[in-house]
């Protein structure tokens, strides 16, 4: 750990009002899920917001693609009798929409350490609780 790091505001992070209601539910429940592990901050906002929008641009693309499916036929070009006699499928311009914004979440959501091999990298800085016995002495 850097002994001269920065030490983050202890207030919880509120959803940027740029988010969408969608983007801004996925926010709150991301700060639920960090700041018990002792990583949400005030200062993290902008990072969350971030995993959060990514996080809802892959749900509106898995919606899409459920709707529309995975590929689509275009340039399809027919006989004198109306039979097709070429045509060209091609991939749904969400599915790649969709794995980019995987991978940016996933590497946004590694820098909060949500996920088992990134959990592991990250280090917290333990607040230093008052001892319950001390008025005992």
């Amino acid at each position: 750990m850097n002994p001269d790091a920065p030490v983050p505001d202890e207030a919880l992070p509120d959803a940027p009002e740029w988010l969408s209601t969608r983007g801004a539910e996925l926010f709150d429940q991301l700060a639920a899920v960090i700041t018990p592990m002792g990583i949400g901050s005030a200062s993290d906002a902008a990072m969350l917001a971030l995993a959060a929008s990514r996080l809802e641009e892959v749900e509106i693309c898995t919606a899409m693609i459920e709707d529309g499916g995975r590929t689509f036929v275009s340039n399809i070009e027919y006989d004198n009798d109306g039979r097709v006699v070429s045509q060209q499928i091609k991939g749904h311009p969400a599915v790649a929409q969709r794995s980019e914004a995987m991978r940016h979440a996933q590497s946004l959501l590694s820098e909060f350490g949500l996920s088992p091999a990134a959990r592991s990298k990250v280090s917290v800085t333990k607040k230093n609780e008052a001892n319950p016995f001390a008025a005992l002495g």
